[in-house]
């Protein structure tokens, strides 16, 4: 039986070249964890963007 990887949702996309010292998607990642959404941050290579993703369904 194959193994089904959960879906993600983006919340949020940012740049990856954003001002030195800012973590804009970190600190929208934390946010959302401190409204209760299990959200992480990832980079997506192809885009060259941090994408802030939950695998919780958002509403």
């Amino acid at each position: 039986m194959a193994a089904v990887a959960p879906s993600r949702t983006v919340l949020e996309r940012f740049p990856a070249g954003g001002p030195r010292g800012s973590w804009p998607a970190e600190e929208y990642a934390a946010a959302q964890r401190a409204q209760g959404t299990q959200a992480q941050v990832v980079m997506d290579l192809g885009t060259d963007q941090f994408l802030v993703v939950t695998d919780t369904t958002t509403h």
